[in-house]
């Protein structure tokens, strides 16, 4: 089927040439809401591992994680240049001498063009983006900032432990240092409707981001929000409803911006619910089907 927004393989193919894969990489970090810095227990949707591998705590190193990963990523896409993605918590969270030991571990490794770092807007600073922008003189780098939704009153509620204005001077530090600037939205929030998720889209447009991940909010196991969904608290997003978003999210985006990510990859073995977020395939097909044919819905009325 015809893709129907600038996927970030296709933008990658188009300014190496070729497949570039991304590398998932567990540096060891943890995050300010996690280590009692700026609150308790995490934001309510994050559990202990923290979308790590638990590689980092087994004893293997960041060049041997890369390095094992091309391997797996030659084998299977044929690719042979390479992002490593530190992908668990927050990973400009340490002094910048620990950072710079560790993207160098990444960077070593052979064929790898790039880094991609995910982290949150309140952990980072003028010398770290400095680091990252020395890398970006010679490689291809990607911040990663967590938003998730541009208000507030969310943030508060899903105890983040930032603001949407932390997001907003993250963005202005980062901006026009050579480095690609995404941003992290997670749909079906607790508390919102889609006039609250439609905002936060335009938020995001107006600040001129490069990319964007959409995700889906699903429940996982050993978080608030399962204990909030158990108590019925909390209804997770229907599939239909799910598609419908993100079209609608998609289309409020600049044309030429890099749409990363439309869904969530939950481990089975955590996932509580819903059921539907495992097909992927299936909720890629969905999305792409609705693309074409749905306009953005003026959403006059508050969803309840």
């Amino acid at each position: 089927m015809e893709k129907t927004w600038l996927d970030f393989n296709a933008w990658l193919k188009n300014r190496f040439g070729r497949r570039v894969q991304k590398i998932t990489v567990d540096a060891g970090l943890t995050c300010p809401n996690r280590d009692g810095t700026v609150g308790t227990g995490g934001c309510i949707y994050c559990n202990a591992r923290g979308s790590g591998t638990g590689a980092m705590a087994a004893g293997i190193g960041v060049a041997e994680q890369v390095r094992r990963g091309a391997e797996a990523m030659a084998r299977r896409y044929k690719a042979k240049k390479f992002i490593a993605y530190f992908q668990s918590f927050s990973n400009t969270y340490a002094p910048v001498d620990r950072l710079r030991r560790l993207y160098d571990a990444a960077l070593s490794v052979p064929d790898v063009v790039g880094l991609s770092v995910g982290t949150r807007p309140d952990c980072v600073d003028r010398e770290k983006i400095d680091l990252l922008a020395g890398y970006a003189e010679s490689r291809m780098v990607w911040v990663e900032y967590g938003l998730q939704s541009a208000h507030d009153a969310t943030l508060a509620r899903i105890n983040r432990g930032h603001d949407f204005g932390c997001f907003r001077e993250a963005v202005a530090l980062t901006r026009n240092r050579g480095i690609f600037i995404c941003a992290h939205v997670i749909l079906g929030l607790p508390g919102e409707d889609p006039r609250a998720m439609m905002e936060t889209a335009d938020a995001v447009a107006a600040l001129g981001m490069d990319g964007i991940k959409i995700h889906l909010l699903y429940v996982t196991r050993g978080t608030a929000l399962e204990r909030l969904y158990a108590s019925g608290g909390y209804r997770p997003l229907e599939q239909d409803e799910y598609a419908d978003l993100v079209v609608d999210f998609i289309r409020r985006l600049p044309p030429g911006m890099v749409i990363q990510r439309v869904t969530g990859d939950p481990h089975p073995e955590e996932l509580v619910a819903p059921e539907w977020a495992l097909c992927k395939r299936e909720n890629l097909a969905l999305i792409r089907e609705r693309f074409s044919s749905y306009t953005i819905r003026p959403f006059k009325e508050t969803s309840t």
